[in-house]
């Protein structure tokens, strides 16, 4: 089990500790709903240095991009990100992952943790047609995820920027708690607002000390990845191996937008004619009408009991106190309000497909 640069550190403060994509990880330090609430009205730090890196860089790093990812990343100017996904050649997903782009001919490519190895083998497949120059720096580098409705200001003393000006999906290179050349990033996986940092790990515990003085003014504490789970399916965000996989398009996974056909890319004239056709199932997100906590791999049913999908991703959602999922069912039950039940033990439960995302602000 691998740790990251912080995992001394998490311990000290009394997180609880599990295994996740081969690290030690934080789970939860006070609690799920607790942790929850504090990136919803405040500010809170995840470690998510187990998240994968790949730097592409020479003049067919561009081109290389464009064949194995399904966005069309020469939109992209510098200090811009672009959400994506590696299409597999039997219309499924190898990963969803995002592009930076960091200078001309250089781009960042962060990857799930778990596909880490997996990713790196499809993009270097395909590379000996580009032979663009590719760096694995995940061993090497660490990522915090500060996120909530404060965290601008919270964080505002420790960079000469101005984190406000930076636009969602837009990044600076700049100094940040001390340390030169920090990536400062818009993005996040909570849809709260904040920013993510990219460091070396030789930085990482000078960035975390700063971050938590610098926020403890405004109530920063450290948030385990059971709330980072239950932050993003309220916004309906997949999360990959389960909502998204091998066997899951882009377009039954309501991912279409980020699947571009202005270029080539690897599966594309299979996936142009799903797109004509139209997929024959689609995830959709759904309410519970009753008590109730739809869990990973429960049976979604029609009102007869047949088996119509499975439950993807579910939970008790903390902000809205109910249960909420998503899953895979037919064509025919995707329209906003239809009706599915969730098979819990032994009793079929009403629920209600509704529109993402579950909670807003």
């Amino acid at each position: 089990m691998k740790n990251t640069a912080l995992t001394k550190t998490h311990e000290a403060l009394g997180a609880k500790m599990v295994p996740f994509a081969g690290y030690n990880m934080p789970v939860s330090y006070e609690g799920v709903n607790a942790e929850h609430e504090t990136i919803r009205n405040g500010v809170g730090v995840f470690d998510v240095s187990h998240m994968g890196e790949f730097l592409i860089s020479g003049e067919n790093a561009l081109p290389l991009i464009q064949k194995v990812t399904s966005n069309d990343a020469s939109k992209l100017t510098i200090g811009k990100a672009q959400y994506s996904c590696l299409p597999n050649e039997t219309g499924g997903i190898v990963d969803d992952l995002i592009v930076y782009r960091i200078k001309e001919n250089q781009y960042l490519l962060v990857v799930n943790a778990s596909n880490i190895e997996k990713d790196w083998a499809h993009i270097s497949k395909y590379n000996t047609e580009f032979n663009a120059e590719m760096r694995d720096l995940s061993e090497n580098y660490s990522l915090l995820a500060i996120q909530g409705p404060k965290a601008v200001e919270a964080m505002q003393s420790l960079t000469s920027i101005d984190l406000a000006a930076i636009k969602f999906y837009n990044f600076e290179v700049a100094d940040f708690a001390g340390i030169e050349h920090v990536i400062i990033s818009a993005t996040g996986y909570t849809g709260s607002g904040g920013f993510e940092i990219y460091c070396k790990n030789d930085e990482v515990k000078q960035i975390w000390d700063k971050v938590f003085e610098a926020g403890a003014e405004f109530g920063i504490k450290p948030i385990g990845l059971a709330a980072r789970d239950t932050l993003r399916l309220e916004m309906g965000y997949c999360l990959y191996g389960n909502d998204i996989n091998d066997n899951t398009s882009p377009f039954e996974a309501g991912l279409g937008w980020i699947t571009k056909f202005t270029k080539d890319f690897v599966n594309a004239d299979a996936l142009e004619k799903e797109k004509k056709h139209g997929a024959e199932r689609k995830l959709v997100a759904f309410e519970l009408d009753e008590r109730g906590i739809p869990r990973h791999d429960y049976d979604i049913v029609d009102s007869q009991g047949n088996k119509i999908g499975i439950v993807t991703s579910g939970t008790m959602s903390p902000s809205l106190s109910k249960g909420i999922g998503l899953g895979y069912v037919p064509n025919i039950f995707t329209e906003v309000g239809s009706k599915i039940y969730i098979q819990i033990r032994k009793k079929a439960i009403p629920a209600t497909v509704v529109k993402l995302p579950f909670y807003t602000n």
